[in-house]
């Protein structure tokens, strides 16, 4: 897959033009699957905000659903458990993005996991997952303890399909818990590279290659204390 790792979605210009170049068509061509898997797990989520995530936040923010695209349907993971494969394969298969929006990313991760799209994600080399927060994190090895809500007895380690972990949100306005010096303490105890990111924003990984995208403020963590 190509991906692109966003704190709080496509919020400008240089996103929104990794995002296309990603594509590798315009916005207006593509289809497009939002997966709101990630708000059940989340104690700041309701289902209004995961309506929200689905019909369009109609806020400041930019949503992923608005974006233009030429058709978006609604991905549902802790339904295709309970699906036949061959009845929902398709959807994914014939998806040119995947728009997964944040809230929970260990429950995020492991709805991915029981729903069978873990195994799916190798194959779909020009599919592109554009990640909101928790979308993001569920990709990494691990999301930290304070980034930790559900199960918490169970760990903190995600999919690691990348090799760095995610601070999203980063000196986010009234936001004590996420700033710089927090970042930092985070990393510190990850274990591995991180990078901690605010929501202008984010990382394109190609084929292994990272590359950060920003208008606003980020930093790299060595994650060796």
């Amino acid at each position: 897959m190509k991906l692109l790792l966003t704190s709080g979605g496509v919020t400008n210009d240089s996103i929104r033009d990794a995002l296309v170049e990603l594509l590798g068509k315009p916005i207006e061509e593509c289809t497009a699957l939002i997966i709101p898997t990630a708000q059940w797990g989340h104690p700041m989520c309701d289902p209004y905000s995961a309506r929200r995530s689905v019909a369009g936040r109609g806020s400041e923010r930019q949503d992923l659903v608005g974006l233009g695209w030429k058709s978006v349907g609604l991905l549902e993971l802790t339904a295709l458990s309970s699906l036949d494969r061959d009845r929902w394969e398709s959807w994914v298969r014939d998806a040119d993005v995947l728009l997964v929006e944040g809230g929970e990313a260990i429950y995020l991760a492991h709805w991915i996991r029981e729903s069978g799209l873990e195994r799916l994600l190798s194959e779909l080399t020009d599919t592109v997952w554009v990640g909101i927060s928790g979308g993001s994190m569920a990709l990494t090895p691990r999301v930290g303890a304070d980034f930790l809500g559900w199960r918490p007895e169970d760990g903190d380690e995600a999919l690691g399909i990348v090799d760095f972990s995610i601070f999203p949100h980063l000196d986010y306005p009234g936001w004590e818990s996420n700033t710089s010096e927090s970042a930092r303490v985070w990393g510190a105890d990850i274990g591995g590279p991180a990078y901690a990111i605010d929501d202008q924003t984010a990382i394109a990984v190609v084929d292994g290659t990272v590359r950060v995208i920003s208008e606003g403020n980020w930093f790299a963590i060595s994650g060796e204390g």
